[in-house]
């Protein structure tokens, strides 16, 4: 059952209304309206703004209802990827938002299979009705494709280890359930990361990007999503995973005319200035809201703005 929208407040909220200069009023798009916390912000912004939003957890449509009727005439709502948000028409736009977080509302379901207390079925897919659940891929998925996922978007060290155990562990429970996994994970591949971070997190980290094709996902997105907005509009986007932030960081760079590594050698005078960034460093949660909001650590929120 989906929990109160008023009980999950989004990561970095002041932070993004004031990104996105919502009190001027004008056309926002959230990328990944969740629980619908920026949503509302932006809404409350100022009465003269209009947010389009889409989300592809078909339970986000559940959630949007309580707020089309609350700010109806000046909020609406699509079930789509981001990565297909070029093909979505919408009007130019003032401000588009895209947290890259998972939403609270799926970590929480133990239904979803996202979490690693529950003794649910590993599922970890954004969109219940596509694509192959965390149990199918970790049984059926080549070790060159288990690689990628653990060793490359999750980035835990002890990846060999845990292929093997996957390897092993194929057609038993323990890659059926999500606390069984995620202590098989624990007991015999434990992270060289101490604290509360819990042993398992890079490993589910990296199978939930590779089942729902995050990282592609992004690179696709981010062009499209540019192009629609006008000058002086302002693309903000918050990031928790080191891959999806240089993703971010290389796509401002190349847009504001900068050589997005120290392999890109192309002449200064021959790159073209589309945008100025804004964020010289990623703004990222102070003490108190990782004190209260623990999920929050590793979010950070870099900012573009679209030269005139």
């Amino acid at each position: 059952m989906n929990k109160p929208l008023n009980s999950h407040r989004p990561v970095l909220l002041e932070e993004t209304i004031e990104a996105l200069c919502v009190r001027r009023g004008g056309k926002f798009l959230d990328c990944t309206f969740g629980g619908g916390g920026h949503t509302s912000a932006i809404l409350d912004g100022s009465s003269e703004n209009f947010v389009y939003a889409i989300d592809r957890d078909p339970q986000a449509r559940e959630r949007a209802h309580a707020l089309q009727q609350k700010y109806a005439g000046r909020f609406t709502f699509c079930n789509a990827n981001f990565a297909d948000a070029g093909k979505i028409c919408f009007p130019t736009l003032n401000g588009i938002l895209m947290d890259l977080g998972t939403s609270s509302f799926q970590l929480d379901d133990g239904v979803r299979g996202f979490s690693f207390k529950e003794h649910s079925k590993l599922n970890m897919r954004m969109d219940n009705s596509c694509g192959q659940t965390a149990t199918e891929f970790l049984n059926r998925a080549p070790e060159s494709e288990l690689v990628q996922a653990i060793r490359d978007f999750g980035e835990e060290r002890n990846w060999k280890r845990i292929i093997s155990l996957i390897i092993e562990n194929r057609g038993k429970e323990a890659l059926v359930y999500c606390d069984l996994f995620a202590d098989l994970v624990a007991a015999n591949a434990r992270s060289l990361r101490h604290g509360k971070v819990h042993p398992a997190t890079k490993t589910f980290q990296g199978i939930r990007i590779a089942i729902n094709g995050e990282l592609d996902a992004l690179g696709k997105a981010l062009p499209a999503l540019f192009e629609k907005l006008c000058g002086g509009g302002r693309l903000v986007v918050i990031s928790f995973h080191s891959l999806e932030d240089r993703i971010v960081k290389q796509f401002f760079k190349k847009m504001a005319g900068q050589a997005v590594n120290r392999m890109d050698g192309e002449p200064s005078q021959l790159r073209e200035k589309f945008a100025k960034i804004v964020t010289t460093k990623p703004i990222v949660p102070d003490e108190s809201e990782v004190s209260s909001n623990p999920r929050s650590r590793s979010a950070k929120m870099r900012v573009l703005e679209k030269i005139k």
